[in-house]
């Protein structure tokens, strides 16, 4: 006959075996958060970027993370150090040794300090440039483009062999060469396309790689991110902006979401040195709309604030090297916004003094490489450029000098790479103005032999 046996547990040794249990428990807790902190902090992470403008055929260029880790790049395109960085430690990129062959060009990081933060950074970008080798310009009325040879010896210009070079739309308006230095882009006013030209990098001939993009109504302006990801199009007709992905052989296509709506009349558009935001200066709606770039799709997102107040027909703005300070030439209003730029969040405020009153009409303005000054083409009946100097801790403009265009309504200008040339593409005269620029003062005087002959209407210019 079987037997049920009743076993009764002792109620003080249950309650220890529970405690017991939470204590491993709580010790198999701390020792996973011990195990999970360790690899948090033990962890490396890589750091690179990219690398854009270095000489074609160049045998290199060197790098440096933390004054140790060295990394020789001899192409353009992305780059990543051996060595990582740990959590929560500093990185600093630095050239270490500037190329020199085939030609001697001058490499800056931008985007090269900050402390690791759990992830791995890609946003470094080292530029390279050297004096221009060739000047491009826009002739709205002929419908192409002229190319020059720039002595680099006095900035005078020379016509490349073949030049000019039809355009594949009509009414060219605006160009932007590439940070490689190997394509032109040029917007076409009246065939709504944006079309991308092959540099030959020995002649400065150009070859268009087809018959462009479709851009939104009246393109007005364009502008690229310092590493040559992304192509904006300022669309003056119907107050947009287009934005493309640049692939191989300069092949464009239009990021998710583009085009995106902006203020009235969007007439000049910039990104900051270090390609974060786009700034959009809208002439009919006297404001400036900033946007956030998406570094991984070039997607646009307003920021907050935006748009911000400028003055009376603001038709072009500029962005000083370092990204401290941005500039906005009000045609109608005869004056210059000066702005001072968050860096964190894209933001602008007015500096004190602004606008800065100026005695003629600026339509268009452009930075010196080092930032201490600033450039604006005057329309008035005196047809003139100023040199302005910038005030290194408030942005505060000072009149350098005034000199005469050499031409009528000069509409664009373009500061050589090497801070010592200064271009102006003068509309209804039909040439390019040549200015040596003084850099100690930022003062200008003409050069032998300006101005130089151009084609009908000359609306825009560029620097290779």
């Amino acid at each position: 006959m079987g037997h049920n046996i009743v076993r009764k547990t002792d109620p003080s040794a249950l309650a220890q075996w529970r405690s017991f249990v939470k204590i491993k428990m709580t010790v198999f807790m701390v020792i996973a958060a011990l195990a999970s902190s360790s690899c948090i902090f033990t962890a490396k992470y890589s750091v690179g970027g990219t690398l854009v403008g270095l000489a074609v055929g160049s045998t290199g260029i060197v790098l440096q993370n933390n004054s140790g880790d060295s990394l020789t790049l001899t192409g353009n395109g992305t780059f990543t150090f051996s060595e990582g960085v740990t959590n929560d430690n500093a990185y600093s990129v630095t050239v270490s040794t500037q190329p020199t062959e085939p030609v001697e060009q001058t490499c800056t990081v931008r985007n090269g300090t900050g402390t690791i933060d759990k992830a791995a950074v890609s946003n470094v970008i080292v530029i390279c440039t050297q004096p221009g080798q060739f000047a491009y310009v826009a002739n709205g009325v002929a419908n192409d483009i002229s190319a020059y040879v720039i002595d680099p010896t006095n900035g005078e210009l020379t016509d490349v062999a073949g030049s000019p070079f039809a355009a594949s739309g009509t009414t060219p308006t605006a160009l932007v060469v590439d940070p490689n230095g190997a394509y032109l882009y040029g917007a076409n006013n009246t065939t709504n396309t944006v079309t991308a030209y092959a540099i030959d990098p020995t002649t400065g001939e150009l070859t268009a790689s087809g018959l462009g993009s479709a851009t939104g109504s009246e393109p007005a302006a364009v502008a690229m991110d310092p590493a040559g990801h992304y192509l904006f199009v300022a669309n003056f007709g119907d107050n947009t902006v287009s934005v493309f992905s640049v692939g191989a052989s300069a092949a464009l296509t239009a990021v998710t979401g583009s085009p995106f709506q902006v203020g009235e009349g969007p007439s000049s558009l910039q990104v900051d040195p270090f390609g974060n935001y786009l700034y959009v200066a809208n002439f009919s709606s006297a404001d400036i709309s900033v946007f956030g770039i998406d570094a991984a799709t070039g997607t646009l997102t307003a920021i907050s604030g935006s748009p911000f107040g400028a003055g009376t027909d603001p038709i072009s703005i500029a962005i000083d090297p370092t990204g401290a300070f941005a500039y906005v030439a009000n045609e109608g209003g005869a004056d210059i916004s000066m702005y001072a730029v968050n860096s964190t969040t894209g933001a602008l405020t007015a500096v004190s003094g602004s606008p800065f009153a100026t005695t003629t009409d600026p339509v268009a303005l452009a930075f010196d490489p080092e930032g201490r000054f600033v450039y604006a083409a005057n329309v008035t009946s005196d047809n003139s450029v100023s040199s302005y100097t910038v005030t290194p801790t408030s942005g505060v403009l000072a009149v350098a000098n005034t000199v005469a265009s050499g031409g009528t309504l000069p509409v664009s200008l373009a500061v050589d790479p090497s801070g010592l040339y200064l271009y102006a593409a003068n509309q209804n005269s039909n040439t390019v103005s040549v200015f040596s620029i003084d850099t100690a003062t930022g003062a200008l005087s003409a050069v032998p032999g300006s101005p130089f002959i151009a084609e009908s209407q000359p609306r825009a210019i560029a620097i290779d």
